[in-house]
């Protein structure tokens, strides 16, 4: 849902000549649409404060938050569940654009993140609203946006500038606006939780069937918010040149259509709650290319104690300072660099290290392996640990690995290793240098696939230990500038790529009556009856 942000940026730039085109009357109608509520509403600190750079510009931090409030009759209906009154923030989105206005980055913080929530306050009468507690990020919805704010700035210790709140509603009216939104998936896909329902191939998402697409979990990747994050991040990308290449901005009519969709679906901070100040923000994003428009979500990995939860991930605080610094994260100059004729993409850059795994998938075959796109990796615990085989899945598919590795058989094991088929050497020490294994741990094994196992001299962390015998995790007390390294372990793409397809999940994820648990694909083929999303 966080694609709404971008739909805001172009739609409302063009308000101003709606604005005169047809009179006040528009200008105080868009107006009176927006609602709004404060920024900050912990009980400690506030939303911090930019730091200028050399030339006193000063880069804006926008956190868009995605309502599944079923609230109001038209929410209730369209989500279901509707004995659900409880508000939670399903999408969290940090929108950075850079002081120089020359990059942006937009960072999915999963919904369920576990993390150290702080206490907030009704910042009109001071009474508590909102406990001091460890739980999932999503839960601080029901403190109001503010408390929302304050536990993303405790987190990362990045200053929110501004919020912007969408909900269900808002979601189907900006994509009928726009006219539709390109996407495509890997295979034939039913969600019957999200009831999204599409086949192999690409198609043209508005209504119902957009938000449907952007609220599937259980479809996409492993069934959990990593890979319905990665489907937001294709849906945002494409709504993007959607706009720029749909001559919006130029025609009058989609423009007030846009507009309207917009600010009536929006709950925004005071420092938003006018439509100048949302063409302003809008002019200022839209100054970004699409090529330097970074989508990213931050490192996270399975919680060890409750496998439908995730914890702060390596990497994940590199990031948040990468951000915090202004530092672009699609290559090029950085601030306070001698300017780069050749800058290079964060996708494509090397990562160096064997400590933690790189973050940027690898879409074509490296000198010495096949893409790690290409290989798919079965996970077998041999430490007796729950959740560890789940939890190293979860960071080999981070680093680039195909989507389908997985979890598999436990067994029982004292040495970790990675073991490979015949004409699979390469790619098993890929897996082996991705998470700090050493060469002798790799070696020729009887399955049919290659396999990470995990023995018991690696019961904890993500990196194999230096004291087993392998290379101990680099840890830096400040980040690089390179943007690789601090995207190591997330997923990564830019608003510019129109190569890729919502990988469709292949584990069982979900479930139709009377038949128990299946994959999204097996769903789609024993579903005849249910109409598809789209044509």
């Amino acid at each position: 849902m966080r694609r709404w942000q971008q739909v805001l940026v172009y739609g409302v730039t063009g308000v101003v000549v709606l604005t005169v085109a047809t009179g006040g009357y528009l200008y105080y109608r868009l107006n009176s649409n927006i609602q709004q509520a404060p920024l900050f509403a912990g009980e400690d600190g506030d939303a911090g404060q930019e730091v200028p750079d050399a030339f006193g510009r000063t880069p804006i931090n926008v956190l868009v938050i995605g309502s599944d409030s079923r609230s109001d009759p038209e929410n209730c209906t369209i989500g279901g569940a509707c004995e659900d009154s409880g508000t939670n923030a399903d999408v969290n989105l940090l929108l950075h654009v850079s002081a120089d206005r020359s990059n942006a980055t937009v960072m999915s913080i999963p919904r369920d993140l576990v993390t150290d929530l702080p206490g907030c306050k009704d910042p009109k009468t001071g009474k508590s609203v909102f406990k001091a507690q460890r739980g999932m990020i999503n839960s601080t919805l029901v403190g109001g946006p503010g408390c929302t704010v304050a536990a993303v700035r405790k987190l990362t210790d990045l200053p929110i500038d501004h919020f912007v709140q969408v909900d269900f509603t808002g979601v189907i009216k900006m994509s009928d606006a726009v006219g539709g939104v390109p996407v495509c998936v890997s295979d034939n896909v039913y969600d019957p939780y999200s009831h999204l329902k599409l086949s192999k191939g690409e198609h043209t998402l508005q209504g119902l069937a957009a938000l449907q697409f952007v609220r599937t979990r259980h479809g996409f990747g492993d069934g959990t918010d990593i890979g319905r994050s990665s489907a937001q991040h294709l849906f945002l990308g494409s709504m993007i040149r959607q706009l720029k290449s749909a001559g919006t901005l130029t025609n009058p009519a989609k423009l007030l259509s846009l507009a309207d969709a917009a600010t009536s679906a929006l709950t925004v901070d005071p420092g938003l709650d006018g439509v100048t100040k949302l063409v302003g923000l809008g002019q200022d994003i839209s100054k970004v290319p699409s090529e330097r428009i970074t989508f990213t979500t931050m490192q996270v990995i399975h919680d060890p104690a409750d496998d439908d939860r995730r914890l702060i991930g390596p990497g994940a605080t590199d990031l948040f300072r990468m951000i915090k610094d202004d530092r672009p994260l699609t290559g090029g100059p950085q601030p306070g660099d001698a300017a780069s004729t050749a800058p290079s993409t964060a996708a494509s850059a090397p990562a160096s290290g064997p400590a933690s795994p790189p973050a940027a998938p690898s879409t074509s075959p490296a000198a010495d392996g096949p893409a790690r796109s290409t290989v798919t990796v079965v996970v077998r615990n041999g430490t007796g640990v729950t959740g560890r085989a789940a939890a190293l899945a979860d960071v080999l598919r981070q680093a680039g690995f195909a989507k389908g590795t997985a979890a598999g058989q436990s067994v029982t094991a004292a040495h970790s290793a990675v073991t490979y088929p015949a004409g699979k050497k390469a790619a098993a020490q890929q897996v082996a240098a991705a998470l700090g294994l050493p060469a002798s741990a790799v070696r020729a094994g009887d399955g049919s696939s290659v396999e990470l196992l995990i023995g018991t001299d690696w019961t904890t962390g993500t990196s194999y230990p230096a004291a087993a015998g392998g290379t101990a995790p680099a840890t830096s007390t400040a980040p690089s500038a390179d943007p690789a390294a601090a995207l190591k372990g997330a997923d990564v793409s830019t608003a510019d790529d129109t190569s890729g397809c919502a990988e469709v999940g292949r584990q069982k994820t979900v479930s139709l009556p009377g038949m128990g648990g299946m994959t999204p694909i097996q769903a789609y083929d024993r579903s005849k009856g249910v109409p598809d999303s789209a044509p």
